[in-house]
């Protein structure tokens, strides 16, 4: 018989989460029904989503349950099939938990995908080719809307939202500039991402001099804005933002622990008449066709890079998650099982 680790959510947060929150399981992997199919997953995709589920507040989704494996995004490989559109040895994206074997019901819609590995590595699949980059993409071309010439900036620059976002700006024409915690990521993201410039956000504490910062980087201002973080570097961007521009709202990771963070100058989304739209791309599943398409194409050709942090083992997944709402991870943050 075949065991299976599994993390559970154990508690909910109170202010940070902590290691204390989860609980790891062994259970037996049960035979399969017709028409499920058992996935081996080899690596489990970690994001900041994962913060805000665990917490019984409203929000997009509904909460993490209690007692239950975590939710995350994962690929592998199928072992054994009782669907006709699946076969052992498939590669398959889906999301299978942090768990070691997923049991997936193949009726169910988009409950899971075959990935060809031929040009585009495996993992891939859980970062650039995966929901972060189509997070990226609809954010940068339905949000920001970039126009050849214009500067679209984005913060989180080297994680694996931003980084895609940069990277796509150049890909029509735009002056990208990142915001990065730290000189080794703000390096990255200027010579191995392409990006025209990036700005340390721990080298400037205080909103003046970030935005002064700001300021050097983007000299014509900015015209569209790709949001991960909120706080003071929001505050920094907005006084940088030039007539009519545009902010894409993707996460608050500042505020992700429960302490809310105010905007220090709103009056500015009327004075410089801003749009400012948030979004969940799961519910823009009809452009994900279209996305990949992009996405899977330029990583192909070398065109698209990303860096991959990679936790060893199902053991070590709470650790590199709480590493990630710190951003001590350094680009997509994954965990290998095999």
């Amino acid at each position: 018989m075949t065991m299976n680790k599994q993390w559970l959510l154990a508690s909910r947060p109170t202010g940070e989460a902590s290691v204390d929150n989860f609980r790891l399981v062994e259970t037996p992997v049960p035979a399969l029904q017709d028409g499920q199919v058992l996935v081996r997953h080899h690596y489990l995709s970690l994001d900041p989503y994962m913060r805000g589920r665990m917490d019984a507040s409203r929000s997009y989704a509904q909460p993490q349950p209690l007692d239950a494996v975590m939710i995350g995004g994962t690929v592998g490989e199928v072992l054994e099939s009782r669907h006709p559109k699946f076969a052992a040895g498939d590669q398959v994206v889906g999301m299978g938990g942090w768990q070691q074997y997923g049991v997936v019901d193949a009726n169910q819609p988009g409950a899971l995908r075959k990935v060809d590995t031929t040009h585009v590595p495996l993992p891939a699949y859980l970062g650039a080719v995966g929901m972060p980059g189509v997070t990226a993409w609809y954010g940068l071309t339905q949000i920001c809307q970039p126009k050849a010439g214009q500067t679209i900036a984005v913060s989180a620059a080297s994680g694996a939202v931003g980084g895609v976002v940069g990277q796509l700006a150049k890909v029509r024409g735009c002056r990208a500039v990142g915001i990065a915690g730290g000189p080794d990521k703000c390096r990255y993201v200027v010579e191995e991402l392409g990006f025209d410039a990036c700005v340390d956000y721990k080298a400037h504490g205080d909103l003046k001099s970030l935005s002064a910062a700001l300021k050097e980087a983007a000299p014509d201002g900015i015209d569209g804005y790709f949001e991960n973080v909120g706080g003071l570097v929001m505050d920094a961007v907005m006084l940088r933002l030039n007539d009519f521009g545009r902010i894409a709202v993707c996460g608050m990771i500042s505020s992700y622990d429960g302490t809310p963070v105010p905007m220090s100058y709103p009056a500015l989304m009327v004075k410089s008449r801003l749009l400012l739209q948030g979004f969940i791309v799961s519910e823009h599943m009809e452009l994900w066709p279209q996305a990949l398409q992009e996405l899977g194409a330029l990583v192909a050709a070398g065109r698209l890079k990303y860096r991959e942090s990679i936790a060893q083992g199902i053991e070590a997944a709470p650790e590199a998650f709480l590493g990630l709402l710190k951003g001590r991870n350094f680009g997509k943050q994954l965990v290998k099982l095999v």
